[in-house]
């Protein structure tokens, strides 16, 4: 459903949210979302620890105390508080500490990258499936249903498998894999926004394809695309993890969580605490973009 109002549109999404296109009424629901958003305190804590995460990522050369790859006996399995390893030492005695943090390096990237690179692909092709319709929606909707019978994982490790382990190959399995999804996402509010009123308007007005989805179509859907599209990126952080966990992913002597894991899951019984923090990081920083992505959710959604 569409209306106007003093030159402004709203269109109701895929939630039933009604979003405002155009000027100062776009700019003030931008600045409303912004609002309810910071007065939700488990949205707010989220983001706070997933900035922390990420500053510790980007500087960790500067803070990690010591050397993520250099070895020793003496530290080697570690416990808690001994003396220059905070955090324990690992199975060949490096710092856990300095390992986690540039560990978060890759798992980030493993979880940002893949969903950013299938957003513009995936939504691409969603928006020009939804937008033309007829035998092109057919013809690309039908190549990713067959991607999207596939679970995740599966896939995931299919194509690893087919193209090797290694950070890059599992960059290019991870996006494959968040592709049809999105896509299926973008072509649906494609499809409902092409039918409103005002695009309908420009159309008879002679305005052609391209202008439509530029000024028409993309600031209506790019809402809900993106919104689901941060939901990818906890799943890509965990399928990541799997992938280097199953000797899919980078490899050693890498700071990885998911590789750290697959390392040290001999030494469970050992020292349960220092192997279990490659888990806990894993855990903690997907469950932030979950959450946070669902508070993200509800601030867009006006009814609320």
């Amino acid at each position: 459903m569409a209306n106007g109002t003093a030159g402004t549109s709203r269109f109701v999404d895929v939630t039933g949210t009604q979003v405002p296109v155009g000027g100062a009424r776009a700019q003030g629901y931008w600045a409303s979302v912004w609002k309810r958003l910071r007065r939700d305190p488990v949205s707010l804590a989220c983001a706070a620890i997933l900035l922390l995460i990420f500053l510790a990522a980007i500087f960790a050369p500067l803070i990690a105390p010591h050397d993520p790859y250099r070895t020793s006996v003496r530290f080697r399995l570690a416990p808690f508080g001994s003396p220059d390893r905070v955090l324990g030492g690992d199975e060949l005695g490096r710092d856990m500490l300095s390992r986690l943090i540039y560990g978060g390096r890759i798992s980030l990237l493993m979880g940002l990258l893949p969903v950013v690179m299938a957003t513009l692909i995936g939504g691409s092709l969603g928006i020009i499936a939804g937008f033309i319709g007829g035998k092109t929606n057919m013809l690309i909707m039908r190549v990713m249903d067959v991607f999207y019978a596939f679970p995740s994982v599966l896939l995931a490790i299919a194509i690893s498998g087919a193209l090797g382990a290694g950070l890059r190959n599992g960059l290019i399995a991870l996006t494959l894999v968040h592709i049809p999804p999105i896509a299926r996402v973008s072509e649906s509010v494609t499809t409902q926004v092409r039918s409103f009123d005002f695009v309908e308007a420009a159309r008879a007005s002679g305005a052609k394809a391209v202008t439509l989805i530029r000024v028409h179509v993309l600031g209506n859907v790019l809402g809900p695309i993106l919104i689901y599209a941060s939901t990818k990126i906890s799943l890509s952080i965990i399928i990541a993890a799997g992938l280097s966990f199953l000797g899919l992913g980078v490899s050693p002597p890498e700071a990885d969580w998911g590789l750290m894991l697959a390392t040290l899951r001999q030494s469970i019984y050992v020292n349960p605490y220092v192997a279990a923090l490659p888990g806990a990081m894993i855990f903690i920083t997907s469950m932030c973009f979950n959450m946070l992505s669902d508070g993200l959710r509800s601030a867009m959604d006006v009814r609320l």
